[in-house]
């Protein structure tokens, strides 16, 4: 199944993002953290936890932060739905699973 253009413009956007978030030592400091955490088996991959987040909640990912807060790695996701609202989605990047959604 081949991606549309703005869907794949925002995969784009989200690995963007998530490399981007070196600055808060909260927030994995490199697509290198990223990369070993995944190997480790500490996360799954942003592209599994993606389909996830579409199921729960369909829309544009337009940001994506992956943290590490007290050993838990946690995804947050910003979506916007179809009807123009934003969501804060965050998952557990262990498990793949929605911890809570909150529209913004």
């Amino acid at each position: 199944m081949a991606l549309r253009p703005h869907r794949l413009r925002t995969l784009i956007l989200a690995a963007a993002i998530l490399v981007a978030g070196a600055g808060a030592p909260a927030f994995a400091r490199d697509h290198d953290d990223a990369r070993r955490a995944v190997e480790a088996g500490e996360i799954r991959p942003l592209a599994d936890v993606l389909n996830a987040v579409k199921s729960k909640l369909p829309g544009d990912v337009v940001g994506v932060k992956l943290e590490r807060e007290a050993g838990v790695w946690t995804y947050e996701f910003r979506v916007i739905d179809d009807k123009g609202r934003l969501f804060e989605i965050h998952v557990d990047a262990h498990s793949g699973e929605v911890e809570w959604t909150k529209e913004k």
